[in-house]
């Protein structure tokens, strides 16, 4: 089986001052197609700097960062923008919706800018899968934390994308709540067969997935028990 996402020998550094820090070196990873990997590692080891290599948004200095077999940094910037819209969702923890649009407007966002003509009707049935129905017409502002991390989840999901990155995707909400979000991110990545990434320093969640592996040095290993 070919890993749906793949990071050979990748490398990031950052210059600070006079100083260059290295913050990834030689980093391998991979994950399977609908698999679940938890990345755990204390603040500061590099876990937001993966992400991004992960989703596109930066370059790893040298090494190699593969969706479905493409290789993200050989792309052109428009290249990449399409293959993060079509094959990747990303879920932050701070949600990042947009304030001024309803709930229905920021799950079909992503379709809308694909230029899928039935964005609106697909948003809907994404917000019924996560409970939202009710919420549709509803801004960022007049929904809970839970509610707007939700949209998120279906936002992130709605285009049906090969992974999907989240990053503490709890962290921000109280625990009961953010234990029912995570089922319900669980529960649809494993309905539609979708890879989840999940960067946590939750140790119970990393016990949900798949693997569970530490970022430390870095370098990622295998999580101890």
């Amino acid at each position: 089986m070919n890993p749906i996402l793949k990071v050979h020998r990748a490398c990031k550094s950052f210059q600070q001052g006079n100083h260059r820090v290295d913050v990834l070196e030689h980093l391998n990873m991979h994950a399977n197609a609908g698999e679940k990997v938890a990345i755990l590692g204390p603040s500061g080891c590099g876990k937001s700097t993966l992400l991004s290599l992960l989703a596109g948004l930066d370059k790893p200095d040298v090494g190699t960062v593969e969706i479905d077999g493409q290789d993200l940094a050989k792309m052109s910037e428009d290249e990449r923008s399409k293959t993060r819209s079509e094959k990747l969702g990303i879920v932050f923890q701070q949600y990042h919706l947009m304030r001024n649009l309803t709930a229905i407007e920021n799950v079909g966002l992503p379709l809308e800018i694909l230029g899928k003509a039935d964005y609106a009707d697909r948003a809907r049935v994404a917000l019924k899968e996560v409970g939202l129905s009710h919420r549709v017409a509803h801004f960022p502002s007049e929904m809970s934390g839970g509610e707007c991390q939700r949209v998120a989840i279906a936002r992130a999901l709605v285009t049906r994308p090969s992974v999907v990155l989240a990053d503490e995707p709890s962290g921000n909400l109280d625990q009961k709540t953010g234990e029912e979000v995570m089922d319900l991110l669980f529960k649809l990545c494993k309905e539609h067969e979708i890879t989840l990434i999940l960067v946590t320093h939750n140790r119970e969640l990393a016990d949900h997935c798949d693997r569970a592996l530490l970022l430390k040095d870095g370098a990622l290993g295998k999580l101890k028990v």
